[in-house]
């Protein structure tokens, strides 16, 4: 079982960045399939980028060249480089720890709130 708990979150202006950790407890993220989601008020939860064990990196096609994830070499913290934020970028982060790539029943962190101002 792992315990997750993002941070980094607030506000930003329109074209500002930030920077989103995850800190596991427990086990080390490096043992799970470790995502970045995003809930916008009124939509569904997204997936926004995915590191898999191995070390392999998918990004949602709309976020390409503006978010980056990565995972320290400790393996207890997950980033998610935030950068050109958009007001639609605006939304709670959640990290998320799964078995696989599916995040079939991961475990999940309280989230983040990111607010980007135009």
């Amino acid at each position: 079982q792992v315990q997750l708990v993002e941070s980094g979150g607030g506000p930003v202006q329109s074209g500002g960045s930030l920077r989103l950790s995850c800190a596991a407890s427990g086990r080390a993220v490096s043992t799970y399939a470790m995502g970045w989601f995003r809930q916008a008020p009124g939509k569904e939860r997204e997936l926004v980028a995915r590191i898999s064990r191995s070390g392999g990196i998918y990004y949602a096609d709309s976020l390409k060249g503006r978010f980056t994830i990565s995972r320290d070499n400790a393996k207890t913290t997950v980033y998610l480089q935030m950068n050109s934020l958009k007001s639609e970028d605006t939304a709670v982060y959640y990290c998320a720890a799964g078995a696989t790539l599916t995040f079939v029943r991961p475990y999940w962190g309280p989230g983040t709130q990111v607010t980007v101002s135009s």
